[in-house]
């Protein structure tokens, strides 16, 4: 029996990973089953999503992306590895320190073929280095990417690179920036956001998941590349009407300005520091000044796809109303990100101010 080939998914425990060890452990378009294995670090091997993870014969081992001789131990007798590293918690700085450190130490790995970047816009570069979109959590991704595009991509036995660029996750319409923010009396839901006619490209996680796969599979085809995807790009007028003929209910996109939008949140929230590790007053970015950013971005449709491309090499790509129709999506609060779910991150919502929407 073939041995199967070993996949080290780093971020493991959050949303996208569980969606990329869902598709890589899933049997492949003729049912066979999957030809690989898959091996997780996280910190805290004892916790749930850790828990979880090896009920389902995941090889869990402990350790941090910042940590690289736990990486090191972790890559040993690893053909690919996934590597989504978490800003939200170390910061821009360490974030991309950690993105280029993993890759050279992945360099030294002997029986590693396949090394995947999980990767987002670089934004600021995109719109000609205009401060008004340094969004750090994208930024950082975006460096790390710039970064490897010239490192050496080989075949055989050398060290294959691919990035997968990716982007809001559509499950993130449950809350935070892009779920409703009041429902009126009349029971109109109302979507307000600062996007003016700007798009979002929104990814469903098992898009992601199809995407990591696909890599993984595809070797020689997505050596050297930046697969830059999304599911939909999706205008707010669009989602207000997908809504109402998903859920039947009454729905508005009110358009604010980004200083309207921000006063429904509450002002000690905005100022805490964006990555978790740090502490208030050190100068380090606040999650009001990242996501302000990172609204301008797509209020000027910064990010660009290439849906026909994206759709040409996936045909099942999902559309917000099937995404809406699978997940029995109603505009009701819940949180798939790790991170919120932790508490490390809220925007901490006046209910008051939203009220009068």
């Amino acid at each position: 029996m073939e041995t199967s080939k070993l996949i080290l998914v780093i971020g493991a425990t959050g949303a996208q990973g569980q969606a990329v060890i869902d598709a890589v452990l899933a049997p492949d378009a003729e049912e066979r089953p999957s030809s690989y294995a898959i091996r997780a670090l996280t910190r805290d091997p004892t916790n749930a999503f850790s828990q979880e993870l090896a009920k389902r014969g995941v090889e869990v081992v402990k350790g941090s992306f910042m940590d690289f001789d736990s990486v090191a131990r972790a890559l040993e007798g690893a053909y690919g590895v996934w590597v989504n590293t978490d800003g939200f918690t170390v910061g821009e700085a360490a974030e991309i320190y950690a993105g280029m450190r993993i890759y050279e130490v992945a360099k030294r790995v002997p029986s590693l073929r396949h090394y995947v970047w999980s990767n987002l816009p670089y934004v600021l570069k995109n719109g000609g280095f205009n401060p008004d979109y340094a969004a750090d959590h994208m930024n950082a991704k975006g460096r790390v990417g710039e970064w490897l595009n010239v490192q050496p991509s080989g075949l055989g036995e050398e060290l294959t690179w691919s990035q997968v660029t990716t982007g809001p996750y559509m499950d993130t319409l449950n809350a935070g920036l892009f779920g409703p923010l009041n429902v009126r009396k009349d029971g109109t839901v109302v979507f307000a956001s600062p996007l003016e006619d700007g798009h979002v490209p929104l990814i469903a996680l098992k898009d992601i998941g199809w995407w990591a796969r696909y890599t993984f599979d595809h070797r020689a085809e997505t050596s050297g590349r930046d697969l830059n995807i999304t599911s939909e790009r999706v205008h707010w007028d669009d989602l207000v009407k997908t809504f109402t003929k998903v859920t039947g209910l009454p729905a508005v996109y009110k358009r604010l300005s980004i200083e309207e939008y921000f006063s429904v949140f509450e002002a000690e929230k905005l100022e805490a520091p964006l990555a978790s590790d740090k502490r208030r007053g050190d100068g380090s970015k606040t999650v009001g000044d990242n996501f302000k950013a990172f609204l301008r971005v797509l209020r000027d449709d910064i990010m660009d796809k290439d849906m026909e491309w994206i759709r040409s090499v996936h045909p099942g790509t999902y559309t917000l109303e099937r995404w809406m129709r699978e997940t029995g999506y109603d505009g009701k609060a819940g949180s798939v990100l790790k991170n919120t779910l932790e508490g490390k991150m809220e925007f901490g919502y006046r209910k008051e101010v939203a009220s009068l929407l």
